[in-house]
């Protein structure tokens, strides 16, 4: 997908239907002159709803929604009619979507299943008309009650995007490389820093009835939890998946200490990426002899499991495809 398409964050103004009035009414009729009382309930204002939609992947169908607002029930009428209930609002939104007050950026909810619907702001109860009211020693009340309000709230609607495997490296480690690779993805891919801007997901064939998905996120640099660089707008995506994959070039003169820059950022963004499984790939190792991957075993960091790869020679990519299954599976 396109920079320009790619949607993760919106701003937007809610306001839930209010119910409707309940009616204030005696019954009349040519053999009745003076009934008793036939108000009736005021309908429920209109909620609005957010349903999981496994076909979308950003949130650019609501680029330009600044405010949703649902529909009002209706007053309730004479022989105990009951107003029409406002109609709900529902809002298609792709698989790991969040939703936070605006105002103090409390979670509010979140969709992770096709399909799935959940009332994001309930309308407002219709009120009771004065049929409701009447007992024997209050025959004839003369009053019903009003309809509740809606919920008003500026809300933000931020997507997480759902995959197993997130590649986490600094910008020109190959990470687009590898997603053209080993899926049908075909993010941009140039010999610059930050060629990727917007993350990319692709699906995995790892075997026969074997797949899972890795999103390709934006470049990581120092001081990227503080703000600096893309980092800080991608980190978020990181946090949906169960498993890291950490790029580091070849060309790099100390693998260990840019790990260790990685592992900083995202402990510094959310500790919790921390306990995440993880896995350590050695890029581009097409361009250096088997002597010399054989001389930098000893400098790469202890205890992190580790693989050398080549998106261009395909060295090690089919061991990577199957660690990172079994990683996947593993519980």
């Amino acid at each position: 997908m396109s920079e320009q398409n790619f949607i993760d964050q919106i701003k937007v103004f809610c306001r839930s239907g209010a119910g409707g009035a309940g009616s204030v009414h005696f019954h009349r009729d040519k053999f009745t002159r003076k009934g008793g009382p036939d108000g009736g309930d005021g309908g429920r204002g209109g909620h609005i709803i957010l349903k999981g939609n496994a076909n979308l992947w950003t949130l650019l169908h609501l680029r330009y929604t600044k405010h949703l607002f649902a529909e009002n029930g209706k007053n309730g009428s004479s022989q105990n009619k009951t107003g029409a209930s406002g109609k709900d609002i529902v809002v298609e939104v792709p698989l790991g979507t969040i939703v936070k007050d605006a105002e103090n950026n409390a979670f509010l909810m979140e969709i992770t299943q096709h399909g799935e619907e959940k009332i994001l702001f309930e309308g407002g109860k219709g009120g009771l008309g004065n049929w409701q009211f009447k007992s024997p020693t209050r025959q004839a009340p003369q009053f019903a009650q009003p309809g509740m309000p809606g919920i008003e709230k500026t809300v933000i609607f931020e997507l997480k995007l759902l995959a197993d495997v997130g590649l986490v490296g600094f910008p020109n480690a190959g990470k687009s490389t590898l997603l053209s690779v080993i899926s049908a993805a075909r993010p941009k891919i140039a010999d610059f820093p930050f060629t990727t801007i917007v993350p990319n997901v692709g699906v995995v064939q790892a075997g026969k009835y074997r797949s899972f998905v890795v999103a390709d996120i934006p470049g990581i640099i120092e001081g990227a939890s503080e703000g600096k660089g893309l980092g800080l707008r991608f980190l978020r995506h990181i946090e949906r998946n169960s498993v890291l994959l950490f790029m580091i070039s070849v060309e790099n003169q100390d693998i260990a200490s840019q790990f260790e820059i990685l592992l900083n950022e995202l402990e510094k963004y959310n500790p919790a990426l921390l306990n995440k499984k993880r896995l350590l790939a050695i890029t581009k190792c097409d361009i250096v002899d088997y002597d010399f991957l054989k001389n930098i075993k000893s400098t790469l960091p202890p205890d992190t499991d580790y693989l050398f790869i080549s998106s261009v020679s395909g060295l090690g990519i089919n061991a990577l495809k199957r660690k990172l299954w079994n990683l996947l599976n593993q519980f």
